[in-house]
This record gives structure tokens, sequence and C-alpha cells, in this order.
């Protein structure tokens, strides 16, 4: 196919205004522009869906994954994709009151659906194979948070501890305590100023608090805590006169109330809201995932939206600088999250990504039909605007607004609104900071349907089909297990309460929970890292470190639960004689047992960081492959385009020397012509000396007019030696850039284990501690 190109995606074929019809030529769009974001703008009708749609296809058939945030319902389209376009795919899809409207049944607007698709995807063409292709791509899946009707997210991730990269960026990690606080406080009822609210100060200083030690919080640490704070100060004022007691309670009370809500329990359900697992299979394959947020209400919406942002920044900046593009986040409808002059809590984050994504080869693309509710100010940043049909000038002069401020002087303000001012369906001007040019052009077909926004109900009809759902089997409530009171230990003995593992026991068992540090260099695998470990050993006589396991992370509990009783504990004396001995041998131990497992991909030269997962892994490698690609595809261009741009201009050299030969042999015909029209008139009509004089003119001309022809057929075969050389270095190029495609579009490099075990003098254990576990 000619669209498909290395690092290209097919977006439609270009459209002459002139004519006002859609050429053959395909519009091809860089996908390492994308790194400077993108934004789409078209009132209802205009095809902003489709375009959106197609984008996205393209994406994820060129390896790129994708989080897409979906308030409306439109983006869930994605997973209706049917590869064999039946009409039996279609038909639980079609809208029953439109096939009434139309007068036909169900099977009969299903059947006339299937042929209207395969006809669209034909006539740009698109086959069967190249579904195929895209189904095998990587998947594409629908989360619902706070519903189970698709997959759920747990949201409890937003409360823990950043990354130690993350907590070393001070404006970061403060603008990270600041948008969650003013999410919560939304999603709790209270509107709060960032820099008066105490509300906020008190929440953003626990929360502060919490990571500044490397904690986790959460949702019930926060409740207690306001009640009960770990400081006694807040700025100049002791806590007492800046927040009273009894309107800390107040506080505390209406957090509790969303906490022991039974709707916001659904928040705490589901997957963790890792954006890495999101991106990317556990195969390794690019994965589309659309966060569908239609059914939450504006309140819950903005809450989920702000957290998220600020989860994407986390895996941000704990990525490496790419010039390539390396993910996207598409966020459709963005009205009222990203506003010209209020300061909702997401247009913080959303200002951050927009400023410095781009360095982490994160493309973030938005798309709306209100253009005058957007801050052009910040959309500065963007590099490529789709613009389709508006609705009004005020919309359109909004838009030349941003567009003048992206583009500076070399923005044409008149040319784009003569453009701008008769789109048809479905046909988008697109301006390119790195194009010399726009350029209008009309969408390809989707290969999803595109049916319209879907419903809560649809979602989980397509995300977990009735035929597959399983009940899980209900669990005996467990026996009552025997036990004891809490032993009384010396003042020596360091005792914990771990978090239960599992289904909660009724009584308490003794292990010990050890602190270690475990240090491991590879030259070869560029490793320097300590590891802090924490092993958990049931407490026996003898110790038994083999039966133990490291546990992470570890949570503990503040105290013992109510009505839990106690397992006999082994005598616990000359406790700090003991535990000297213990950490000996466990350091011993750890020795020879602890193993560090990084993955390698030696074709690549790249070794997994410490305690990255093999998903982790692979998305790097597919990153690296990716850059890799784009490096050599550059190069290619750069060998070729010097070499294009000669013959370029030898061809138009050549044409112009053809059309002056052309034009200097047309006169000389003509004057020829004439010549011979005088030699014989005067023969026929007298002044015979004449006649001999103006018959050698004429021959002469003649003779001229044969040296001439031969020189325009010189020029001629100059301009099409020149073309053939052009044409052999274009196939020379095609055949150059196919090897290139069979090379990086194969299987993904096999990956390889190494273990390294730690440095023997290196391995500590800080300390060692009495664990009860339910």
């Amino acid at each position: 196919m000619q669209f498909e190109k290395l690092g290209a995606f097919y977006l439609g074929k270009v459209y002459d205004p002139r004519r006002a019809e859609t050429r053959a030529d395909p519009l091809l769009y860089d996908s390492k522009d994308l790194t400077t974001h993108g934004l789409i703008v078209g009132m209802t009708g205009s095809g902003k869906t489709g375009l959106s749609t197609v984008l996205l296809e393209e994406a994820l058939l060129d390896g790129v994954p994708a989080l897409v945030i979906d308030p409306k319902g439109d983006m869930a389209n994605l997973l209706l994709r049917f590869s064999d376009l039946s009409p039996e795919a279609f038909a639980q899809w079609i809208d029953l009151s439109e096939a009434a409207r139309r007068g036909v049944t169900l099977e009969e607007m299903a059947r006339d659906e299937a042929v209207r698709w395969e006809r669209g995807l034909l006539a740009w063409g698109q086959s069967k194979d190249r579904l195929a292709m895209l189904e095998r791509a990587g998947p594409v899946r629908i989360f619902t948070p706070g519903s189970a009707s698709g997959r759920p997210l747990a949201l409890l991730r937003s409360f823990e501890c950043p990354s130690e990269e993350v907590r070393g960026d001070t404006d970061a990690i403060r603008e990270r305590v600041q948008t969650t606080v003013s999410a919560l406080l939304g999603l709790a009822g209270i509107e709060a100023d960032p820099l008066t609210s105490r509300e906020h100060i008190l929440l953003s200083n626990l929360v502060e608090h919490a990571w500044s030690k490397g904690e986790t919080t959460s949702l019930e640490k926060l409740v207690r805590a306001s009640v009960d704070p770990p400081f006694s100060h807040l700025g100049a004022l002791d806590l007492e006169t800046f927040f009273p007691a009894k309107e800390r309670l107040s506080l505390a009370t209406r957090l509790n109330s969303l906490l022991a809500s039974p709707a916001f329990a659904s928040w705490l359900q589901g997957e963790p809201l890792d954006v890495s697992r999101l991106l990317r299979h556990d195969d390794g394959r690019p994965c589309l995932s659309v966060l569908y947020v239609a059914h939450l209400s504006d309140v819950e919406r903005m809450f989920f939206v702000t957290l998220f942002l600020e989860e994407v920044i986390g895996w941000m900046r704990v990525q490496d600088g790419t010039g390539s593009l390396r993910a996207i986040l598409y966020m459709d409808e963005v009205f009222g999250f990203f506003p010209p002059i209020a300061a909702p809590p997401s247009k913080a984050p959303m200002l951050t990504l927009l400023k410095q994504a781009r360095a982490f080869g994160l493309g973030v693309v938005l798309a709306t039909q209100n253009p005058v509710d957007l801050d052009y100010k910040g959309l500065s940043n963007i590099g490529t605007w789709f613009l389709g049909r508006l609705q009004t000038a005020r919309d359109r002069e909004r838009l030349m607004e941003g567009l003048q401020a992206s583009e500076g002087s070399r923005f044409d303000r008149a040319e784009t609104e003569r453009l701008l001012s008769s789109l048809p369906k479905r046909t988008f001007f697109m301006h390119d900071v790195h194009e010399d040019a726009p350029a209008l052009f009309e969408t390809r077909w989707a290969m999803s349907y595109l049916r319209g926004p879907l419903t809560l109900e649809q979602v989980k009809r397509i995300a977990t089909p009735a035929s597959t759902e399983e009940r899980e089997p209900e669990t005996p409530p467990r026996p009552r297990e025997p036990g004891g009171d809490r032993p009384q230990l010396t003042p020596d003995v360091e005792e914990c309460f771990l978090a239960p593992a599992g289904e909660p026991s009724l009584i308490y068992r003794p292990f010990l929970l050890a602190k270690a540090q475990l240090h491991y260099v590879s030259t070869k695998s560029d490793l320097d890292h300590w590891d802090n470990l924490h092993w958990l050993t049931p407490l026996e006589d003898p110790i038994a470190w083999q039966s133990g396991e490291a546990i992470s992370p570890l949570v503990l509990e503040e105290g013992p639960a109510d009505g839990v009783s106690f397992a006999p504990t082994p005598s616990l004396s000359s406790w700090e004689k003991t535990t000297t001995q213990w950490k000996r041998s466990l350091a011993a131990f750890l020795y020879r047992v602890q193993r560090l497992e990084l993955f390698s991909v030696p074709e690549l030269e790249l070794y997994s960081r410490p305690h990255d997962s093999a998903a982790d892994f692979r998305s790097r490698c597919a990153h690296a492959r990716r850059e890799k690609r784009d490096e050599e595809l550059e190069r290619l261009r750069e060998r070729f385009a010097p070499k294009l741009a000669r013959l370029e201009e030898a061809i138009l050299r050549a044409e112009a020397q053809l059309e002056r030969e052309s034009s200097q042999y047309g006169d000389s015909k003509l004057e020829t012509a004439m010549d011979f029209g005088v030699t014989l008139a005067g023969a026929l009509f007298g002044r015979k000396l004449g006649n001999v004089t103006r018959a050698r003119r004429a021959a002469r001309s003649a003779s001229r007019v044969a040296r001439e022809h031969k020189d325009v057929e010189r020029a001629r075969a100059r301009v099409e030696f020149q073309k053939e050389k052009l044409e052999a270095l274009e196939a020379e190029l095609v055949e150059k850039t196919a090897e290139l495609q069979k090379a990086y579009s194969g299987d993904e490099l096999p990956v390889t284990s190494v273990l390294h075990a730690p440095r023997k003098s290196d391995v500590v254990v800080e300390r060692i501690a009495l664990a009860w576990r339910r």
C-alpha cells in the first residue's frame, strides 16, 4: 500500500479546495510531529470523532500506545472492531429507533451497515487484511472508574508515596500535593483555595509530611490525622490557633462521610491505577486504554481526571528523554478541564504536560467543539492543529488567536481564514509547525464502527460479555481459632502489626520482620543499586530463614484489631543478644539465596532497571527499537534528500530549456511558413528576381527549423533522462525504506534473564522486630 510508511499515520487524502474534490494523494502525518502535541477542533457533525479515531488506530498500527480519556462515550467505539465485517457483528450495535425510522428490520439494517462499512473501507484502500493488522497490533481495553461495568480502576495509588525522582523535584511534588488535595476536597463538596483555605493547607501538609518520610498515605489516615495531626504548628501559628480541634473534627467528619459512602467504595476496587500497565500488555504489545467517565458526575469526573493526569506526570518523569513518540495522551471533549480564566484542579497538571511532556516522547492530543472555552496561552505549546467546520465567526476568531501565538510571523491569517470559511464535512485544515505549508485533507474511513456514544450498559456488554461472566464461589466463613491474650514483652523488644495478607484471621501469629540492605554491582549491566528488603519469617525455635519471604509493600497497622487473640510465642529473653546472632545468620542466608533479576536484550544492549517487571522492560525495548528505527529512517532521508533536490532542480532547468527551445522552434516554423508563402505568391504573380532571393531565405529558414527541431528533441530527451534518474532514485529510496520496515516490523526481540548476587560485604541487616500478622 502506498500509505503504509514507516513512522507515518495515514489520516486521509489531500483535498483540493479550488476543484472542491478529494485527490488520490494520501495525507501522511509524521508521527514524530505529535511529540509537540495536537489539537482537534470541530463542531458537531464535522467529523472530529472520526479523525480522532483514525489517529488512534494509526498510532496502534505504528506500535504507539495511547491513554484515552472519554468524557462523552464516543471513544468507546474503538472497541467496535469487526474483522470479518459480518452483519451479525453489526446487529447488536444497531440503533433500533433508527431502524424503525427507516422502516426496515434490524437484520436488514445490519446487513446494509456491514455492506456500507466494507465499501467505505475499500474506497480508502483498506482491506480486511488491514483490519486484521489492527487486531494483531494490540488490544483495546475500556476502564470504568467508579463502576464495575467495564474494568474498574482503584484510586488508592493516587495517595501512594511518589518515586524518589518525583520527590526530588520540590515544585513537582508540591504541584502534585496541591492538585490531589484540591480534587479530594472537590469530591467532598468543599470549595477550597490552595493559598487561603485552612482545609486545603492542613490536608496538603498532612500529605506532604507523609510523602517526605517516604510513607504512603490513604483517605483513612487523612481522616484520623485531621483530628490529631503529627505536627503542632502551621506557619507561625500553633495548630490550635490556626485550625481549632472542633473545626478539624468537622472536616474529618466530612471526609469520613465520603469514605463511608457505598458509592465511594467503587473507587477503591479494581486494577491499580498504573500508567505503565495501561500503556502496555504483559506481552509487550501497545494498548489503547479507554478511560470511560461519561457515567460520572461533573465533580467525580474532575476528581478522576485530575488524579489521573498527576499519575501520568509521575510516570512521565521517570522515563528517559527521547525525540521519538513514546505514547499518546488523548482527551476528548476537553471543555471545562482547561478553561481560559478559571483554574479547576485539572488545569495545572494539563499545563504541565503541555509544557514538559515533549522531552519524554509523550504526545498530548486534545479535542473539543468549543474553541472559545480553551486556554489559548497554554495551547501555544501545541504544534499541530486539526481544524474542521466551526459554528460561528467567534470560534474562528479564537482559533486565529491561538494559531498566531503558536506560529508567530510565519502564520498567514488571511489565507487560513479563507480556507476555514467553507470546509465540507470530514475535511480538516492541518497546520503543522514542522511542515512548510498547511494542508487540507478528507479523513479516511475509520476501521472502528462509529455508532455514536455508548451507554454504561453497552460498555458493560462489550467489556464483559454475558457468556463469559463467571460468578466467584462464595467463601465459607472461617472458624474461630483458639488463642490467648497479648503476651507481655520486655521494653527492648520492637513490636509491630502487619496488615493481613488476604482474608484476615481471628488470631495473631508471631513473625520476625527484618530490614536489610543489599548492594548489587555489575559493570556489564551498568548496575550499582542498593536494595531495601523486608524479610518476614515465622517465629519458631529454631529460626528457619528459608521459610520466610520478602514482602513489598510493607503495610503496618497502628495496633491490634479488636476481638483478635494471640497465638503462643516462644521465649524472647535476651532479645538484644539473640537478634545479634539472627542478624549474622540472616545476612549469610541472604547472600547465598537472594538474587536481583535483570532482563536483557543483547541486540539492543539494554538491561532492565532493578525491579522492573518484564512488561515494563518490554515497553522500554519497544521504544528503544522505535528510536533506533526513527534514527535510521532520518539518516536515510538525509542521505537521499540532497540527491532528490538536485534531480528535481535539474528537471526544472531541463523543462525550462525545453520550453525555450519549443518556443523558438514554433517561431521559426511560423517564419519559414511565411517565407515559403511569399515565395509561392511571387512565383505565381511575377517579380522573378525577388523570388530567387526569397527562395534562398526560405531554404535557410527551413534548415534552421530542422536544427531547432533537433534542439527541442534533445531538450525533451534531457527532461526524460532526468525524470528517469529521479524515478530510479525514488525506487531505491522505496527499496531501502522497505528493507528498514521489514527489519523493524518482525517479532519482538527475545528477552533473557540475568541474575545478580549481592556483594557479600554489603549485605547489612539493620534491625529485627517482632511482627504480628493475622
